[in-house]
């Protein structure tokens, strides 16, 4: 008996409906939900931007915050005459952890890329428009500049800062 009843209560429980996380795609977010997306992600961005100060702190080698909210080694990038949309650019780039390990064994390549139609990380897109040919850069990448809140599927998580190594070619 107990049996049955305990499988009665399951059956009943498997009948309510759940809501959703997230409402589903096209859906309305409330503004209570704006909000707390909001809010995580202004202390999402505090938390990073520390850390990646601390870590910059610790090297030898000089790094100049970019109005993007990025960090360079380029000393004078954002006095440079930037590139405009439309110009073609090549480059290519690795990425790395904090722990300056490579994510992937192939950098990523890009030949005669226009500006401006990028499907590229927000930071490398700004970046190639300030570099020259042959110049390389170490760029430190935010999470909300990277891969985000899902990450890449592949070796990279969600929320996770990025070091970019950059070469236009």
């Amino acid at each position: 008996m107990k049996k049955v009843v305990f499988i009665s209560l399951l059956s009943l429980l498997s009948c309510v409906k759940n809501s959703p996380a997230h409402p589903p795609v096209g859906g309305v977010l409330s503004q209570e939900d704006l909000n707390v997306s909001k809010n995580r992600a202004k202390n999402l961005n505090l938390l990073e931007r520390k850390q990646i100060q601390d870590w910059i702190n610790q090297q030898d080698k000089k790094f100049y915050s970019t109005g993007l909210n990025y960090w360079t080694d380029i000393s004078d990038s954002e006095s440079r005459t930037k590139k405009k949309d439309g110009e073609l650019v090549s480059y290519e780039y690795d990425l790395y952890d904090f722990n300056q390990e490579k994510l992937y064994e192939k950098p990523n390549q890009n030949i005669d890329a226009p500006l401006g139609k990028f499907e590229e990380l927000k930071a490398v897109e700004d970046a190639v428009r300030y570099m020259k040919k042959g110049e390389q850069a170490t760029l430190l990448v935010p999470s909300v500049l990277a891969f985000g809140t899902y990450g890449d599927d592949e070796k990279i998580p969600n929320d996770m800062p990025l070091i970019i190594k950059i070469k236009i070619l």
